[in-house]
């Protein structure tokens, strides 16, 4: 039950959701506890979306599925589902007949007792928030982890969380570059931009458009709230200028005056005069550089946020891989598969690849975001033994790497011929590494489906011998 001044401000409003999955079910749920007069709307027909019909009707809203274009006379306010551009006929049109459109983050800020600890950047979003959000249980904190993550069992959407929480709680979540496309008050405690390279090129017109919305997620922050940034990132760095908070920097390669970085192998925070300790680089349970970043932007999150050194130590020496990211799934006959499905975009390609100290058989693609494929056929032709491709994009990466002069690549017509024909060509001591680079929904339903189907695949050789290297995939001439 909420109990909140806002209330009121909900109770017999006309809400519009657009969309019926996970947020958009949220959203319902919370504006009807809050009184509103909630329909939700979606394209899909209604054989697509039995579960959801069956939440609404629990929740006693309304639903109207397979309506491409909702009619929202009488609509007080309309929130989108962060998967529908904002280039929408539904939101021109909302725009047009001046009603409001609020984001699910905005709702759950306006409507959360508890401060929020706001985590995005292109990559690392997932593995930091839930980093910070284990460092915080671990001092003792009422904590929620929260928004746009999806590990495991997590899976809060943000606005659920500011439901439950109370002003003794705190809220970590992961926020994404669609979720804050329709912010107007949203401002985070502390705010954390881990990175900011290219992505959702499919989405957004331009790299200053997507980089400008990473870093509106400090654009209402007070000068008592905390900015993190990576400095090592000059996208992240250009766009501090206006940043009204206390910025801390976070840093692999200088130690900032204030802010988190590594002396040595040690893991330092130095923040309002004090210097300490958080851990060494080899107690990180996950490997590569670029989660000595996510450690490093965590920890000083929880420092800023008034967690103890070694609480935040405790997290980190605890922490396990999470489904889907660099996950290790088995070692087969010498060969280790790893499952990095939510590997959607070419930078995070390149960051796993340089993640692993064994030599490598890549299974790679999907659907292409609008991707520049010229770093990925850089890193595979210094780094990877072996290139099997999937998906509608293969021939797009596959022009890539051969114009970089790598010509090892085997194409694959399924998931299940990929791992065959990555079995054949790995040896003892290799790696299998599924890294896509791309989305998943040309051939599954999402990037949990994607690495599920490959662990299950790999699942299926245990006990096998390995036969001859010849492989169902078609070895590309």
């Amino acid at each position: 039950m909420i109990v909140n001044d806002v209330t009121n401000d909900y109770k017999g409003k006309r809400v519009a959701v657009i969309g019926m999955a996970r947020t958009g079910m949220a959203v319902a749920a919370a504006l009807r506890t809050l009184g509103a007069e909630v329909t939700l709307y979606d394209r899909k027909p209604a054989e697509e979306l039995e579960d959801s019909l069956a939440e609404a009707a629990r929740l006693g809203v309304a639903a109207r599925p397979g309506i491409d274009a909702p009619p929202l006379g009488g609509a007080d306010l309309v929130i989108p589902s962060p998967g529908i551009p904002r280039e929408a006929p539904v939101f021109v049109k909302a725009r047009e007949m001046g009603i409001p459109v609020l984001s699910e983050i905005e709702l759950a800020y306006r409507l959360s007792r508890a401060p929020i600890i706001a985590v995005t950047g292109t990559n690392g979003k997932t593995t930091t928030t839930v980093m910070i959000g284990k460092m915080l249980e671990a001092d003792g904190r009422d904590t929620y982890i929260a928004g746009n993550v999806v590990a495991g069992d997590i899976r809060l959407p943000l606005v659920t969380a500011a439901v439950r929480a109370t002003e003794k709680s705190v809220i970590v979540a992961e926020i994404s570059t669609f979720q804050l496309e329709w912010i107007e008050s949203f401002r985070p405690r502390i705010g954390a931009l881990l990175n900011i390279s290219r992505d959702h090129g499919d989405r957004h017109t331009n790299m200053d458009e997507y980089a400008d919305l990473k870093a509106s997620l400090f654009r209402n922050q007070r000068p008592d709230d905390y900015a993190i940034v990576n400095a090592d990132h000059p996208l992240v760095m250009e766009r501090t200028g206006g940043v009204k908070s206390r910025i801390l920097p976070f840093s692999r390669l200088m130690e900032p005056r204030e802010g988190a970085f590594v002396r040595g192998e040690e893991l330092i925070v130095r923040l309002d005069g004090r210097e300490v300790r958080i851990c060494s680089k080899s107690e990180i349970p996950v490997p590569g550089e670029h989660n000595v970043e996510n450690a490093l932007a965590a920890s000083l999150a929880a420092v800023a946020f008034g967690a103890e050194a070694g609480a935040v130590a405790e997290a980190i020496r605890a922490f396990t891989p999470i489904e889907h990211r660099l996950e290790p799934v088995e070692e087969i006959d010498g060969v280790l598969y790893i499952n990095n499905s939510m590997c959607t975009n070419v930078d995070a390609v390149v960051r796993s690849i340089e993640a692993i100290d064994r030599p490598l058989v890549v299974i790679a693609g999907g659907k292409d975001k609008g991707s520049d494929w010229v770093p990925f056929a850089e890193v595979v032709k210094r780094s990877v033994k072996e290139l099997i491709l999937i998906g509608v994009s293969a021939p797009l990466i596959e022009s890539a790497v051969r114009d970089a002069g790598y010509t090892r690549i085997t194409n694959a017509a399924s998931m299940d011929r990929a791992v065959e024909a990555a079995r054949g060509l790995a040896e003892p001591g290799d790696a299998v590494l599924l890294a896509p680079g791309c989305a998943s929904f040309d051939m599954f339903k999402g990037f949990e489906d994607r690495g599920r189907v490959f662990k299950s695949i790999v699942r299926q050789y245990q006990g096998c011998v390995v036969g001859s290297a010849k492989s169902s995939g078609e070895r590309a001439k």
